[in-house]
């Protein structure tokens, strides 16, 4: 959707004072009770944000930043509505959606092309980079800019018997190989990524946001995370798979959506953590998931935006600053991506937290990402068959990364 010039510049003139207004309780001061701004805002989260089980963590927030900010006399209008429908829900018709939403970050490109989506800047930027690691940042950034406040992750890390491996020994993929058992998902592209950008391949450049660069996983730098990963395969104490397949596996690798079945495996001997190094050319290097996030995005073209940005935009940033996600992580275990948070001895929250930190590189937004997922699950399933050795090792990733550039913009 196109902003006309009038509302286009209504709405710069207001955004340049956002940053005297976000994450100030009263927009550097109050306005007499009789002069205060009357609005509705619409918000839209997931029902089990609105619950009574869960403290109705989206109202009591609204209500907190209404209570902070009392030059603004707001109504709130609550809708249903999960991260992962943001893209249909808001898309269909951005100007009757919510004000401000919560969404999938990988839909960025999608609100974007339907005009959904602000981008945000000045003094909600800086605490949103102050907040979180870079890799979270770059999760809701797209084309140098940046467009959601995150507020929880998505990547997968380690579950592991500690009654087998000491915390010296999971640094180490390698050093774990020689202890026990390890079930690794090689044939599964969302994983085996992980062996590459360690040693140094890159998708869409160093940080997925270069369409021209396309990907690079050739040359001996690739070659080599081939070469390692057939020796994996031949190790006794390797296994494709999980827990699940590989009952007498040590340690498998998961998000926390297996953490019940990684609990049900280890028990008391569970311990949780970031992915390890792995050592090619006998130098370690570290282990990168795929990484995403969840945030909450500003709709720039409602009735709302076009008279009081400032509002929605710092309602976004409140909703994922610290004590919202401080209280998101009380009452619904959703782990923080503020690092000021201290999740204790909470070693779930701790492990994604590191990963996110050091272990991790943004999935891109590319529109060219699709053509990863086929060849890198083939190199894996050729791996694992045994058909990838070290004399074809060079030609087989060679191929593959031919593949995955076939039609990926150079």
């Amino acid at each position: 959707m196109i902003m006309n010039r009038k509302l286009f510049t209504k709405a710069i003139a207001a955004l340049l004072g956002i940053s005297m207004i976000a994450g100030c309780s009263n927009g550097g001061g109050e306005k007499p009770a009789d002069d205060k701004v009357a609005v509705t805002v619409t918000v839209w989260g997931p029902q089990e944000d609105q619950s009574d089980d869960n403290g109705k963590w989206l109202q009591t927030q609204c209500e907190a930043f209404a209570a902070e900010h009392e030059e603004w006399d707001i109504t709130f209008n609550y809708g249903v509505c999960s991260e992962g429908d943001a893209k249909t829900n808001v898309g269909t018709d951005p100007a009757a959606a919510a004000d401000v939403y919560m969404f999938a970050n990988d839909q960025i490109p999608d609100l974007l092309k339907t005009g959904a989506l602000a981008e945000l800047g000045g003094k909600t930027l800086d605490a949103i980079k102050a907040s979180n690691s870079a890799t979270t940042v770059n999760t809701v950034s797209y084309n140098g800019s940046v467009y959601g406040v995150p507020f929880t992750a998505n990547t997968w890390f380690m579950y592991y018997d500690k009654s087998v491996f000491t915390e010296e020994d999971i640094k180490s993929l390698d050093a774990m190989l020689e202890k026990g058992k390890v079930a690794f998902p090689l044939n599964n592209s969302w994983y085996i990524a992980a062996f590459y950008v360690a040693n140094g391949c890159t998708l869409f450049g160093a940080d997925g946001g270069d369409a021209a660069a396309g990907f690079d996983f050739s040359g001996e730098k690739a070659a080599a995370v081939t070469e390692y990963l057939v020796d994996l395969v031949a190790n006794p104490n390797f296994a494709n798979g999980d827990v699940g397949t590989n009952a007498d596996a040590k340690a498998f690798f998961s998000g926390t959506w297996d953490y019940q079945k990684a609990l049900d495996a280890y028990g008391d001997n569970l311990g949780i953590a970031a992915p390890p190094a792995i050592t090619i050319g006998g130098e370690l290097k570290q282990m990168k998931s795929f990484a995403g996030s969840k945030a909450i995005g500003v709709n720039p073209t409602t009735a709302l935006y076009a008279e009081h940005p400032e509002i929605a935009v710092a309602l976004a940033a409140y909703l994922g600053g610290t004590a919202a996600q401080q209280a998101h992580y009380d009452l619904r275990n959703i782990i923080p991506t503020d690092e000021a948070i201290n999740v204790g001895d909470d070693a779930l929250a701790k492990a994604q937290m590191d990963t996110m930190g050091y272990a991790s590189i943004v999935q891109p937004l590319q529109a060219d990402m699709g053509n990863y997922w086929t060849p890198a699950q083939s190199m894996g399933d050729e791996l694992v068959a045994g058909s990838v050795t070290h004399e074809n090792a060079a030609e087989k990733t060679e191929a593959m990364n031919a593949s995955m550039n076939t039609s990926a913009v150079q």
